[in-house]
């Protein structure tokens, strides 16, 4: 049988997806629309009319032995640098069988696997695919249900109901707040993640400051953009809200 997953790209030499030098893998479909979204192009299931916005990109199904293959390419860089393989999207968990099987077979090839996702997924399909990942980076969106419905347009409920199971199982967890002007950036927000981390005994979690690298994508895909024209966020920009984390312990 010959086991396929819908893909819209997969980068090589990536240092900002976890540990050491990377392949990431680029999963397509999600089912959050985050105002801030960077790759438009990922969000709908099926291949779309995206697959004609960008050269580069490559929006298909995939065999299983395809990315297998171009991953396996870089294993020497992975050793060099304690690298792996990480699956991205979208939102990896909306093809979790596909997702693990690829998994699987990083594993037998001794890979360190990553995935960097919302956790946003059933209770039972989350249980499942996190016993075959070696590290979860988390995105944390919002502590607030409502706020993260508006950012997001789905609750965040299951979302922080999966991150909690990730902790309790004792898995690799890497927490990351995308901070958002005017949603999530204010020292308000800082102290309401910190609580919740805290109370969550996480003690270590990651900034990633809001920019505007996918702007064009929509320009060109001819979609609105609702983040048009807001200042990029810098490492200097988020020392106070930092501070507020190492205030409560939490190395960020």
């Amino acid at each position: 049988m010959l086991v396929k997953g819908l893909l819209f790209n997969i980068q090589k030499f990536s240092l900002h997806d976890g540990p050491g030098i990377r392949t990431v893998v680029f999963f397509k479909g999600c089912p959050l629309r985050c105002r801030w979204c960077s790759n438009p192009e990922s969000q709908e299931a099926g291949i779309g009319t995206a697959i004609s916005y960008q050269p580069s990109a490559d929006i298909r199904y995939y065999a299983l032995e395809e990315v297998l293959e171009t991953c396996l390419q870089d294993r020497p860089f992975y050793e060099e640098s304690g690298g792996g393989v990480t699956l991205s999207g979208g939102e990896v968990l909306l093809q979790a069988d596909f997702a693990i099987l690829l998994l699987d077979r990083l594993g037998e090839e001794k890979i360190h696997r990553a995935i960097e996702t919302s956790a946003l997924a059933p209770a039972a399909v989350w249980e499942e695919f996190i016993n075959h990942v070696d590290l979860l980076l988390i995105d944390v969106k919002h502590y607030d249900r409502e706020r993260h419905i508006e950012g997001t347009a789905v609750s965040n409920e299951a979302c922080l109901a999966n991150l909690k199971t990730a902790l309790d199982r004792g898995k690799s967890v890497l927490p990351r707040i995308p901070v958002i002007p005017g949603f999530n950036n204010s020292l308000e927000d800082a102290e309401g993640f910190a609580r919740l981390f805290s109370a969550l005994g996480i003690s270590k979690a990651e900034l990633l400051p809001f920019h505007q690298f996918g702007e064009k994508k929509y320009e060109d895909l001819g979609i609105p953009y609702p983040m048009h024209g807001i200042p990029q966020l810098h490492r200097e920009d988020l020392a106070e809200y930092r501070q507020v984390f190492i205030d409560r312990g939490i190395n960020v």
